[in-house]
């Protein structure tokens, strides 16, 4: 039996496929969220892009048959199957009329309401297939419960944040598999198994803590290789040297040693605030184009979006507008930049050359790029080190739009806490962070880190837990 779905806008705004996510059962789409789409589709923004979007898929339909009476829908890729039809309804006055009376008002939610409530009412009693409401809205799902609607949140791209992969394991070996690894690596099949007889299940660049059965304190940080199938020791964190910046956790360690693998293009970082994410990545992106030259320039960018209240229009150029969303890296890059001692606004007295010389110096030799994540669509990027900052605040297809950038010889870091999340339409479940990270899990060409340990201060540890 068909169910048929009742979409809200929010949804086709959040992801345009959504019209094709529902195999076989019936779509609506209500006018009332044609006309929503309509209003956006001058919009700059990603929403702008994904109402154009829709408006296209639309049309597309149309010229297939006639959208009040119902039109056949194709795969268009992913996971849709085809079969599934495609009706454009109108709200009638008497079906509005029959919702409780503050309902009555006959704005969009209301209207939207209204279309669910009434294909409701068309099933035959006894044979009604499901009516589902997808929406993203919070209190339209409450509104439709409160007049006897099933309503849903769509979660097509949802991950549960609790079970998010963490890149990184633990297993206990024998003296004898230990030093196997150091000298020449570790097959995955001769790993001993786990309690139930299975055997390990390791994802490629996975890091993995080895101990000793006999000698608890005796730990070995390796890395699986699943082009081998062997675990190797970590190559390049125990070697490099980055000034006054060290890995101080394991892991730290596992992801400093994913961020100098030029073989691992896609690195995804995820943690709390003061886990280190962002300074790592910076350093390890600085080391690569200043020291090693393995990459022609560190582009670093971040999306625009803003914590509390908007301050208005800023004044000056296109640089002096992006000063204050761009200051906490400019922060990070003083500290990577400043001396050993004194912290990394010293540099400058007594005639020495400052941090902020140095970054302005960098900049200067086209070694350093900060720039908004607006301006990063069309663009192709080869040889690149790129550091995505607060990427928890993007959408997935914002973040689909980013990494197909990524040209020959580019490397590129998300870091984010999802937690903190300051994107009013996504939450720590249906951003693009962790979309990636679930997506890419398992992937030769992508590793990830999920950083457990504040090392900023003792205070900002203790608030990222107690607050």
């Amino acid at each position: 039996m068909r169910k048929t779905f009742v979409l809200d806008t929010n949804v086709l705004l959040h992801d345009p496929s959504a019209l094709t996510r529902f195999e076989d059962n019936n779509v609506v789409v209500p006018i009332e969220v044609v006309e929503e789409i309509d209003r956006f589709k001058r919009d700059p923004s990603e929403k702008g892009r994904n109402a154009r979007l829709v408006s296209r898929l639309l049309d597309e339909l149309r010229e297939k048959g006639n959208l009040a009476d119902g039109v056949t829908m194709d795969a268009s890729g992913g996971d849709a199957v085809s079969g599934g039809t495609l009706k454009v309804v109108f709200c009638r006055n008497e079906t509005l009329a029959q919702l409780p009376p503050e309902l009555r008002g006959g704005n969009g939610d209301n209207n939207i309401l209204a279309v669910a409530l009434e294909q409701r009412l068309e099933q035959v009693v006894g044979t009604r297939p499901p009516v589902v409401l997808v929406t993203k809205d919070t209190n339209l799902r409450i509104k439709a419960d409160a007049v006897g609607l099933i309503a849903q949140d769509y979660t097509t791209d949802k991950v549960d944040i609790a079970d998010l992969y963490s890149g990184v394991c633990e297993l206990w070996v024998s003296a004898d598999q230990m030093d196997r690894v150091k000298t020449g690596g570790l097959p995955l099949d001769e790993l001993p198994p786990a309690a139930d007889g299975s055997r390990p299940l390791l994802q490629a660049n996975e890091g993995v803590t080895l101990v000793d059965r006999a000698q608890p304190n005796h730990t070995l940080l390796s890395r699986f290789q699943a082009s081998q199938a062997v675990l190797l020791p970590l190559q390049r964190a125990p070697k490099v040297r980055l000034g006054r910046i060290q890995p101080r956790n394991r892991e730290q360690t596992f992801a400093l040693d994913l961020l100098l693998d030029a073989s691992v293009p896609l690195v995804t970082l995820v943690g709390k605030a003061g886990t280190g994410k962002t300074l790592l990545a910076l350093a390890a992106g600085l080391h690569q184009v200043a020291d090693e030259r393995l990459y022609e320039r560190l582009l670093v960018t971040r999306p625009v979006i803003s914590l509390g209240k908007e301050m208005g229009f800023l004044p000056g150029d296109l640089e002096e507008k992006m000063a204050p969303w761009m200051q906490p890296i400019i922060d990070n890059l003083d500290f990577l930049l400043g001396g050993e001692e004194g912290g990394g606004h010293q540099g400058g007295r007594g005639g020495q050359r400052g941090p902020r010389n140095s970054w302005a110096d960098l900049k200067g030799m086209g070694l350093l790029e900060v720039e908004a994540i607006s301006y990063i669509r069309g663009r192709s990027i080869p040889r690149q080190f790129m550091v995505v900052d607060e990427s928890q605040n993007l959408t997935p297809h914002e973040v689909k739009t980013i990494v197909t950038r990524v040209g020959e010889g580019t490397k590129i870091v998300f870091t984010g806490d999802p937690y903190q999340i300051d994107n009013p339409y996504v939450d720590a479940e249906s951003n693009g962070l962790t979309w990636l990270v679930e997506r890419f899990k398992g992937q030769p060409l992508a590793g990830h880190v999920s950083l457990l340990r504040g090392e900023r201060s003792e205070l900002a540890e203790l608030a990222a837990n107690l607050l």
